[in-house]
Protein backbone atom coordinates (compact mmCIF):
# COMPACT_ATOMS: atom_id res chain seq x y z
CA UNK A 1 0.00 0.00 0.00
CA UNK A 2 1.14 3.13 -0.60
CA UNK A 3 -0.92 5.60 1.77
CA UNK A 4 0.13 6.00 5.14
CA UNK A 5 -3.30 6.64 6.57
CA UNK A 6 -5.48 4.19 8.66
CA UNK A 7 -8.66 4.78 7.44
CA UNK A 8 -9.95 2.38 10.47
CA UNK A 9 -8.66 4.72 13.64
CA UNK A 10 -9.22 7.69 11.54
CA UNK A 11 -12.45 7.59 10.77
CA UNK A 12 -13.92 5.50 13.16
CA UNK A 13 -13.67 4.89 17.05
CA UNK A 14 -11.58 2.46 18.20
CA UNK A 15 -14.68 0.74 20.38
CA UNK A 16 -17.20 1.86 17.04
CA UNK A 17 -18.60 -0.44 14.43
CA UNK A 18 -16.34 -1.85 11.91
CA UNK A 19 -16.64 -0.47 7.98
CA UNK A 20 -19.02 -2.72 6.56
CA UNK A 21 -18.42 -4.20 2.94
CA UNK A 22 -20.79 -3.93 0.41
CA UNK A 23 -21.45 -4.53 -3.16
CA UNK A 24 -21.94 -0.63 -4.62
CA UNK A 25 -24.92 -0.62 -7.55
CA UNK A 26 -24.38 2.43 -8.91
CA UNK A 27 -25.84 2.12 -12.79
CA UNK A 28 -28.86 3.61 -10.75
CA UNK A 29 -27.51 6.83 -9.49
CA UNK A 30 -25.89 7.94 -13.03
CA UNK A 31 -24.81 11.71 -12.53
CA UNK A 32 -25.32 11.87 -8.54
CA UNK A 33 -22.51 12.37 -6.09
CA UNK A 34 -21.27 9.77 -4.15
CA UNK A 35 -17.92 10.56 -1.44
CA UNK A 36 -14.68 8.64 -1.41
CA UNK A 37 -12.19 8.60 1.31
CA UNK A 38 -9.14 7.76 -0.04
CA UNK A 39 -6.40 7.45 2.66
CA UNK A 40 -7.73 10.09 4.92
CA UNK A 41 -8.18 13.05 1.79
CA UNK A 42 -12.30 13.49 1.25
CA UNK A 43 -13.55 13.62 -2.36
CA UNK A 44 -16.77 14.36 -4.37
CA UNK A 45 -17.25 13.28 -7.60
CA UNK A 46 -19.96 11.29 -9.57
CA UNK A 47 -20.41 7.08 -10.66
CA UNK A 48 -20.57 8.88 -15.04
CA UNK A 49 -17.31 9.50 -14.26
CA UNK A 50 -15.71 6.77 -12.07
CA UNK A 51 -17.31 4.44 -14.61
CA UNK A 52 -16.00 6.45 -17.74
CA UNK A 53 -12.78 4.37 -18.61
CA UNK A 54 -12.46 0.31 -18.04
CA UNK A 55 -9.92 0.57 -15.02
CA UNK A 56 -10.54 -0.74 -11.83
CA UNK A 57 -12.70 2.20 -10.27
CA UNK A 58 -15.44 1.46 -12.83
CA UNK A 59 -15.19 -2.48 -11.72
CA UNK A 60 -15.76 -0.71 -8.03
CA UNK A 61 -18.59 1.58 -9.19
CA UNK A 62 -20.61 -0.88 -11.34
CA UNK A 63 -20.89 -3.63 -8.81
CA UNK A 64 -18.39 -6.03 -9.88
CA UNK A 65 -16.24 -5.34 -6.86
CA UNK A 66 -17.28 -5.01 -3.50
CA UNK A 67 -16.47 -1.19 -1.47
CA UNK A 68 -15.94 -0.75 1.99
CA UNK A 69 -17.97 1.96 3.62
CA UNK A 70 -18.19 3.32 7.19
CA UNK A 71 -21.28 4.41 8.91
CA UNK A 72 -21.54 7.57 7.94
CA UNK A 73 -21.51 6.32 4.07
CA UNK A 74 -17.84 7.31 3.19
CA UNK A 75 -16.58 4.71 0.86
CA UNK A 76 -12.78 3.78 1.92
CA UNK A 77 -10.50 3.30 -0.54
CA UNK A 78 -7.13 2.56 1.06
CA UNK A 79 -4.46 4.21 -0.94
CA UNK A 80 -2.76 7.58 -1.00
CA UNK A 81 -4.91 10.33 -1.71
CA UNK A 82 -2.16 12.65 -2.79
CA UNK A 83 -3.16 12.06 -6.48
CA UNK A 84 -6.26 11.00 -6.47
CA UNK A 85 -7.66 14.25 -7.61
CA UNK A 86 -5.51 14.40 -10.80
CA UNK A 87 -6.70 10.93 -11.22
CA UNK A 88 -9.89 12.20 -11.31
CA UNK A 89 -9.33 15.04 -13.78
CA UNK A 90 -8.00 12.59 -15.82
CA UNK A 91 -10.68 10.53 -15.62
CA UNK A 92 -13.08 13.68 -16.54
CA UNK A 93 -11.16 15.14 -19.26
CA UNK A 94 -8.67 12.48 -20.95
CA UNK A 95 -5.55 14.66 -20.43
CA UNK A 96 -3.71 16.80 -17.44
CA UNK A 97 -0.85 18.79 -16.68
CA UNK A 98 1.79 16.18 -15.05
CA UNK A 99 3.72 17.46 -12.04
CA UNK A 100 6.96 19.25 -12.84
CA UNK A 101 9.24 17.12 -10.39
CA UNK A 102 10.37 13.60 -11.68
CA UNK A 103 9.49 11.77 -8.27
CA UNK A 104 6.07 12.93 -8.11
CA UNK A 105 5.37 12.24 -11.72
CA UNK A 106 6.31 8.47 -10.35
CA UNK A 107 4.07 8.79 -7.76
CA UNK A 108 1.03 9.47 -10.00
CA UNK A 109 2.22 6.66 -12.62
CA UNK A 110 1.90 4.05 -9.60
CA UNK A 111 -1.30 5.35 -8.53
CA UNK A 112 -2.29 5.24 -12.10
CA UNK A 113 -1.19 1.26 -12.32
CA UNK A 114 -3.10 0.28 -9.59
CA UNK A 115 -5.81 1.67 -10.69
CA UNK A 116 -5.52 0.17 -13.96
CA UNK A 117 -5.76 3.65 -16.15
CA UNK A 118 -3.47 2.50 -19.01
CA UNK A 119 -3.92 5.65 -20.87
CA UNK A 120 -1.97 8.12 -17.87
CA UNK A 121 0.08 5.79 -17.02
CA UNK A 122 1.42 5.92 -20.87
CA UNK A 123 1.53 9.71 -19.93
CA UNK A 124 3.74 9.71 -16.98
CA UNK A 125 6.13 6.90 -18.68
CA UNK A 126 6.56 9.60 -21.71
CA UNK A 127 7.23 12.27 -19.62
CA UNK A 128 9.53 10.85 -17.15
CA UNK A 129 11.46 9.94 -20.42
CA UNK A 130 11.71 13.46 -21.91
CA UNK A 131 12.77 14.54 -18.43
CA UNK A 132 15.51 11.58 -18.51
CA UNK A 133 16.60 12.91 -22.63
CA UNK A 134 16.96 16.14 -21.07
CA UNK A 135 19.78 18.06 -19.53
CA UNK A 136 19.29 19.02 -16.28
CA UNK A 137 22.22 21.61 -15.16
CA UNK A 138 24.16 20.50 -11.92
CA UNK A 139 23.71 23.54 -10.20
CA UNK A 140 22.81 26.98 -10.98
CA UNK A 141 24.64 30.13 -10.13
CA UNK A 142 22.76 33.59 -10.62
CA UNK A 143 24.35 37.07 -11.24
CA UNK A 144 23.64 40.12 -9.99
CA UNK A 145 21.67 42.65 -11.59
CA UNK A 146 20.95 45.18 -9.26
CA UNK A 147 21.88 45.82 -5.85
CA UNK A 148 18.15 45.22 -4.43
CA UNK A 149 18.42 41.71 -6.34
CA UNK A 150 22.18 41.25 -4.35
CA UNK A 151 20.32 42.14 -1.15
CA UNK A 152 17.13 40.19 -1.56
CA UNK A 153 19.15 36.65 -2.49
CA UNK A 154 21.18 37.11 0.68
CA UNK A 155 18.31 37.61 2.78
CA UNK A 156 15.75 34.81 1.75
CA UNK A 157 18.93 32.35 1.27
CA UNK A 158 18.76 29.75 3.69
CA UNK A 159 22.03 28.97 3.00
CA UNK A 160 25.75 30.54 3.34
CA UNK A 161 26.77 32.82 0.71
CA UNK A 162 29.83 32.97 -1.36
CA UNK A 163 29.97 35.96 -3.95
CA UNK A 164 32.75 36.86 -6.28
CA UNK A 165 32.68 40.28 -7.70
CA UNK A 166 34.97 40.87 -11.12
CA UNK A 167 34.77 43.67 -13.20
CA UNK A 168 37.77 43.35 -15.67
CA UNK A 169 36.12 46.73 -18.09
CA UNK A 170 37.26 48.64 -14.59
CA UNK A 171 40.72 49.85 -15.83
CA UNK A 172 41.43 53.21 -14.54
CA UNK A 173 44.96 52.02 -14.20
CA UNK A 174 46.78 49.60 -16.76
CA UNK A 175 47.35 46.03 -15.63
CA UNK A 176 50.16 44.19 -15.20
CA UNK A 177 51.58 41.04 -17.12
CA UNK A 178 49.71 38.30 -14.54
CA UNK A 179 46.86 40.21 -13.72
CA UNK A 180 44.53 38.49 -16.30
CA UNK A 181 45.92 34.85 -15.48
CA UNK A 182 45.34 35.62 -12.05
CA UNK A 183 41.79 37.01 -12.67
CA UNK A 184 41.42 33.73 -14.48
CA UNK A 185 42.43 31.40 -11.44
CA UNK A 186 39.83 33.15 -9.49
CA UNK A 187 37.12 32.58 -12.22
CA UNK A 188 38.46 29.02 -12.14
CA UNK A 189 38.47 28.72 -8.41
CA UNK A 190 34.77 30.24 -8.06
CA UNK A 191 33.60 27.46 -10.49
CA UNK A 192 35.17 24.90 -8.49
CA UNK A 193 33.84 25.81 -5.30
CA UNK A 194 30.34 25.86 -6.76
CA UNK A 195 30.48 22.45 -7.51
CA UNK A 196 31.98 21.23 -4.72
CA UNK A 197 29.54 22.41 -2.40
CA UNK A 198 26.45 22.86 -4.13
CA UNK A 199 23.67 22.17 -2.18
CA UNK A 200 25.28 23.77 0.84
CA UNK A 201 26.23 27.19 -0.39
CA UNK A 202 24.64 29.58 -2.46
CA UNK A 203 27.28 31.00 -4.99
CA UNK A 204 26.32 34.77 -7.15
CA UNK A 205 28.58 36.40 -9.24
CA UNK A 206 28.71 39.80 -9.12
CA UNK A 207 29.39 41.97 -12.56
CA UNK A 208 28.77 44.99 -11.92
CA UNK A 209 30.31 46.46 -8.92
CA UNK A 210 33.35 48.95 -9.12
CA UNK A 211 35.92 46.62 -7.63
CA UNK A 212 38.44 44.62 -9.96
CA UNK A 213 38.02 41.22 -7.82
CA UNK A 214 36.43 40.43 -4.56
CA UNK A 215 34.74 37.93 -3.01
CA UNK A 216 32.46 38.20 -0.38
CA UNK A 217 31.60 35.86 2.49
CA UNK A 218 27.84 35.51 4.38
CA UNK A 219 26.36 33.76 6.57
CA UNK A 220 22.35 33.49 8.11
CA UNK A 221 21.94 37.22 6.44
CA UNK A 222 24.96 38.39 7.86
CA UNK A 223 28.53 39.62 5.82
CA UNK A 224 30.93 37.85 7.35
CA UNK A 225 34.44 38.58 5.40
CA UNK A 226 35.93 39.92 2.37
CA UNK A 227 38.73 39.29 0.75
CA UNK A 228 39.75 41.87 -2.49
CA UNK A 229 42.26 40.70 -4.83
CA UNK A 230 43.22 43.86 -6.34
CA UNK A 231 46.53 46.34 -5.73
CA UNK A 232 47.83 49.29 -6.86
CA UNK A 233 52.01 48.96 -7.80
CA UNK A 234 53.70 51.98 -8.43
CA UNK A 235 56.11 50.98 -10.88
CA UNK A 236 58.89 53.88 -11.98
CA UNK A 237 56.96 55.57 -14.34
CA UNK A 238 53.21 55.00 -13.98
CA UNK A 239 50.79 53.32 -11.47
CA UNK A 240 49.17 49.40 -12.47
CA UNK A 241 46.71 47.67 -11.24
CA UNK A 242 47.47 44.02 -10.16
CA UNK A 243 45.11 41.26 -9.43
CA UNK A 244 46.28 38.52 -6.94
CA UNK A 245 45.27 35.18 -6.08
CA UNK A 246 44.98 34.56 -2.51
CA UNK A 247 43.83 30.70 -3.10
CA UNK A 248 44.23 29.51 0.41
CA UNK A 249 42.30 32.53 2.02
CA UNK A 250 40.00 31.92 -0.42
CA UNK A 251 39.21 28.02 0.97
CA UNK A 252 39.48 29.47 4.67
CA UNK A 253 36.96 31.68 4.06
CA UNK A 254 34.82 29.72 2.69
CA UNK A 255 35.55 27.27 5.32
CA UNK A 256 34.38 29.07 7.46
CA UNK A 257 31.08 30.09 6.14
CA UNK A 258 29.78 26.36 5.66
CA UNK A 259 29.96 26.63 10.09
CA UNK A 260 26.64 29.42 9.28
CA UNK A 261 24.41 26.16 7.56
CA UNK A 262 21.03 26.00 8.12
CA UNK A 263 20.29 24.02 11.04
CA UNK A 264 23.83 24.44 12.54
CA UNK A 265 25.66 21.06 13.03
CA UNK A 266 28.97 20.98 14.49
CA UNK A 267 31.19 19.94 12.30
CA UNK A 268 34.91 18.56 13.51
CA UNK A 269 36.76 18.71 10.38
CA UNK A 270 35.57 22.27 9.67
CA UNK A 271 36.60 23.73 13.18
CA UNK A 272 39.80 22.04 12.99
CA UNK A 273 40.46 23.25 9.68
CA UNK A 274 39.21 26.77 10.87
CA UNK A 275 40.87 27.41 14.37
CA UNK A 276 44.22 28.08 12.85
CA UNK A 277 43.07 31.60 11.74
CA UNK A 278 41.20 32.13 15.15
CA UNK A 279 44.51 30.58 17.07
CA UNK A 280 45.81 33.81 15.86
CA UNK A 281 43.86 36.76 16.69
CA UNK A 282 45.34 38.71 19.40
CA UNK A 283 44.85 38.91 23.04
CA UNK A 284 42.52 42.00 22.76
CA UNK A 285 39.90 40.57 19.92
CA UNK A 286 39.33 37.65 22.36
CA UNK A 287 38.48 40.07 25.21
CA UNK A 288 36.28 41.63 23.14
CA UNK A 289 33.95 38.45 23.23
CA UNK A 290 30.63 37.89 21.38
CA UNK A 291 31.61 41.34 20.16
CA UNK A 292 33.62 40.12 17.22
CA UNK A 293 30.64 38.17 15.66
CA UNK A 294 29.24 41.48 14.28
CA UNK A 295 32.79 42.66 12.44
CA UNK A 296 33.63 42.19 8.94
CA UNK A 297 36.95 40.19 8.37
CA UNK A 298 38.48 42.27 5.08
CA UNK A 299 41.67 41.28 3.76
CA UNK A 300 42.78 43.11 1.35
CA UNK A 301 46.14 41.70 -0.84
CA UNK A 302 49.03 43.99 -0.45
CA UNK A 303 47.55 47.00 -1.35
CA UNK A 304 50.22 48.82 -1.84
CA UNK A 305 53.48 47.45 -3.18
CA UNK A 306 56.50 47.99 -5.48
CA UNK A 307 58.38 46.07 -7.79
CA UNK A 308 61.81 46.95 -5.98
CA UNK A 309 59.54 46.16 -2.39
CA UNK A 310 61.27 49.45 -1.37
CA UNK A 311 58.56 51.89 0.79
CA UNK A 312 57.46 54.96 -0.79
CA UNK A 313 59.54 58.03 -0.66
CA UNK A 314 62.38 55.97 -1.11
Amino acid sequence: MSGDTCLTTTLCPAAGPKPKTCSFKGGSLGNKYVRLNVGGSLYYTTVQVLTRHDTMLKAMFSGRMEVLTDKEGWILIDRCGKHFGTILNYLRDDTIALPKHRQEIKELMAEAKYYLIQGLVDMCQAALQDKKDSYEPVCSIPIITSPKEEERLIESSMKPVVKLLYNRSNNKYSYTSNSDDNLLKNIELFDKLSLRFNGRVLFIKDVIGDEICCWSFYGQGRKLAEVCCTSIVYATEKKQTKVEFPEARIYEETLNVLLYETPRVPDNSLLEATSRSRSQASHSEDDEGFELRDRVRRIHVKRYSTYDDRQLGH
